[in-house]
Order: C-alpha cells, then sequence, then structure tokens
C-alpha cells in the first residue's frame, strides 16, 4: 500500500501554489489550460526530455469528477502559448469549474511522478498510484453557500487518473491520484492563520492575535474580505464580491494589443510587466522600451477605487478593526493605488506585505500549516522529524 503525502494546494486564478511533502516541493503553475490533441508537434525526443516538464505539461485526465472527461490538455505555460488557451472567466465559481480539478490533479501528478517520490508511491508497469492527504481550500463566498461540502466529497470519493503523453521527461507515465483525506478551508480564515501561526500552529505574531482585524484577499476573479474577532472569522460578517482583477488585466492587454500591436500571451504577462522591478509598465515595441503607464493608471486606478469602496464598507460595518490586511496577488498589482487612495481620502490603519511572494503564497502557506497539523495529529503514526528546508515563507 502507498503511504500518504501531504499536499498544500491554492488554485488560484492567476496560479496554482502547491506545497508538497515537508515543504520540501513548490510548484507554481500558470492557471491556463487549452484543449489539445494527443500527438502534438516537438523536435525530436531527446530534445524534449532536455526541457523542463513546468514547460511542457501536455496530460490527459480522467476523473468522474469532471463534466467534461478524458479530455486531453495544455496546462501552464504551454498552454498560454495557444490560440485557445483558457482562463478562468469573472462570475464562474472556482469549485464547479473543471479548470480548477485540471489544474488541482496535474499539479498532484507532477509531484507523483518525481524520481525523489519512488520510494513514497507504488509503481508497475509506469502507472503510479499516489495517496495524498490534501489541504486547499474555496472563496468565503462559496464556503458560505455551501459549495465546499460538493467539491470535498466528489473528489474523495474517486480515483483520478493524470496521463502525461508529450510531456518532458514523464512521457507515457500514468497516476493514479486518491485522497486518504481532504480539507476544504476557507479563504479568509487561511490568510488569518498564516498571519498569525507558525508551522506547528504556535502563535508567532502576539500582538494580532486578539485584535480586530479585516483580511481582504483580492483575487483574480473575486475579493474575499474576512472578519476576525476573538480568533475566529465571524461568518455572518464575512463577505465575497465578484470582483478580482482578471478584468483588468484583460482590458490592459487589449488596449496594449490596440495601441501598440503588441499580443500579450496571457493576463500573467501583464501582471508581469506591472509587478516587475526593472522596466515597470514597460514593453517592448519593435525593439524599442515603451512606456505603457498611462494603460495600466487609469485603468488599474479605477479598479483600486472600487476596492477601497468596499474596504470602507465594511470598516463601516465593523467599527471596532483596528488593522486591515490586504493580501493576495490583485493586492501586489494594487498596493501603489490603494495606499495612495488612503493616504488622501480616509487613512485607515492598512497592512501590506512587502515581499511580494509572501502575500502570493500566503494561502499555500496556510493550507499547509493547517493540513500538516491535521495529518501530524491524526495520520502519522510516528512524531515528525524535523527538516532543514522550511515551508516557503514567501
Amino acid at each position: 500500500m502507498s503511504k500518504s503525502r501531504i499536499a498544500a494546494v491554492d488554485v488560484g486564478n492567476d496560479s496554482l501554489k502547491g506545497l508538497f511533502g515537508k515543504a520540501d516541493f513548490e510548484l507554481n503553475i500558470p492557471n491556463v489550460i487549452a484543449r489539445d490533441r494527443e500527438d502534438r508537434p516537438v523536435i525530436g525526443i531527446e530534445e524534449l526530455n532536455d526541457k523542463d516538464p513546468l514547460d511542457g505539461i501536455h496530460i490527459k485526465v480522467h476523473s468522474p469528477a469532471l463534466k467534461e472527461n478524458n479530455v486531453i490538455y495544455r496546462v501552464g505555460n504551454l498552454a498560454a502559448k495557444s490560440d485557445n488557451a483558457a482562463e478562468l472567466d469573472p462570475g464562474s465559481s472556482k469549485s464547479e469549474e473543471d479548470q480548477t480539478l485540471v489544474m488541482l490533479f496535474a499539479s498532484l501528478a507532477l509531484d507523483a511522478v518525481r524520481e525523489e517520490n519512488s520510494d513514497v508511491f507504488k509503481q508497475t508497469n509506469g502507472v503510479i498510484d499516489a495517496n495524498y492527504v490534501l489541504g486547499t481550500g474555496l472563496p468565503l463566498r462559496e464556503v458560505k453557500e455551501g459549495k465546499d461540502v460538493g467539491y470535498r466529497s466528489q473528489l474523495l470519493s474517486s480515483v483520478h487518473q493524470v496521463e502525461f503523453l508529450v510531456t518532458p521527461k514523464y512521457q507515457g507515465k500514468k497516476v493514479n491520484i486518491k485522497f486518504d483525506e481532504l480539507k476544504v478551508y476557507p479563504e479568509g480564515f487561511a490568510a488569518y492563520i498564516n498571519l498569525v501561526m507558525d508551522k506547528e500552529l504556535n502563535i508567532i505574531n502576539k500582538d494580532l492575535i486578539d485584535k480586530r482585524i479585516l483580511i481582504q484577499d483580492i483575487g483574480g476573479l473575486s475579493t474575499d474580505i474576512a472578519v476576525i474577532k476573538n480568533r475566529n472569522v465571524d461568518d455572518d460578517k464575512a463577505q465575497g464580491f465578484n470582483l478580482g482583477v482578471s478584468e483588468a488585466l484583460e482590458a490592459i492587454r487589449e488596449e496594449i494589443r490596440t495601441k501598440h500591436g503588441v499580443e500579450l500571451d496571457s493576463r500573467r504577462d501583464v501582471a508581469d510587466i506591472i509587478t516587475k522591478k526593472q522596466d515597470r509598465n514597460h514593453i517592448m515595441v519593435k525593439g524599442s522600451r515603451t512606456s505603457v503607464h498611462d494603460i495600466t493608471d487609469r485603468i488599474l486606478l479605477e479598479l483600486a477605487k472600487k476596492q477601497y469602496r468596499h474596504l470602507r464598507n465594511m470598516w463601516q460595518k465593523n467599527s471596532q478593526t483596528e488593522i486591515c490586511y490586504f493580501v493576495g496577488g490583485g493586492a501586489t498589482v494594487l498596493k501603489d493605488y490603494l495606499k495612495t487612495l488612503n493616504n488622501n481620502l480616509d487613512g485607515y490603519n492598512i497592512g501590506f506585505f512587502e515581499d511580494e511572494k509572501e502575500s502570493i503564497w500566503m494561502m499555500a502557506n496556510a493550507y499547509y500549516k493547517l493540513i500538516y497539523d491535521f495529518y501530524r495529529k491524526n495520520i502519522q503514526e510516528e512524531p515528525a522529524k524535523d527538516t532543514n528546508k522550511k515551508a516557503v515563507k514567501s
């Protein structure tokens, strides 16, 4: 029988972030998929196997949980180059989209197939049987609607198979994925856990533990605002909104195409232009460095104003709030605009994570802490051994 391996996966609207095992392996894959044929062309098998598997994820996915089964996909970087690339649409529910499951299964298969896990999972004739204890999450809005129950049950009740087709190093391998246990956490609660506790769930931020806090998690398609008091999320007051950065990024992408004739592969490319350290808000047009500041500032400032209105409304309803933390990839994109608005308007006590990776990886880190604690207390027979590599403290 295969051993169980821990996995903590945040299927974000921009990208999937995953931590596996004793946080000894991490994955960050753009959340883009594209339908494909089985025999995609490559230039020679030797050249294929010299490439990074993450740049050539080409899989067939079988799962009773999928609405459309046995479909072949390009995933991540490879999909972003396709004319038929699909990113999640505004208004969609993460728990009801095949794309969420395809990304989740792909990440687990990429972990299971690694040579380092050959002593963890049983492999017979190129088929790997991989058992996982998974921690993941859904937006507060979907959890409040009870969608986490169906999401969890459809994953727990079946075996899900990923077959690697024309993928570097893993071509021909199949991974059967089974969940020994699966926890679905509300994203706002997870963010709070990551703020105040370490991997062992010991309190590391005593200044915050008893404060009344808002956590505004800005994602690609939605925004969740968690209300924390008495060390718990107030489910009645927590709110979710169908407002993320994806539409704004798409608008920037389209305006760049119209004005400058430059095609960007995905929203991820737009986000990189906005957040990169060097030459921020610049693109190359016919070999010349060109500013797109006018486009990005106008569109992102308008989105920041909408996000700020949500902050103001939530603070008015929770007047004893002491601080609001902005987290998530969207907060990284909008940070400068939100700070400027706040300085010029209400002057709330707001906080950001200056380390952008910490903000982006917050959910995956939180799921890891929670599922590791569950695993240690309920599944692992022997006490956890310490590891030299710590969980990503982004």
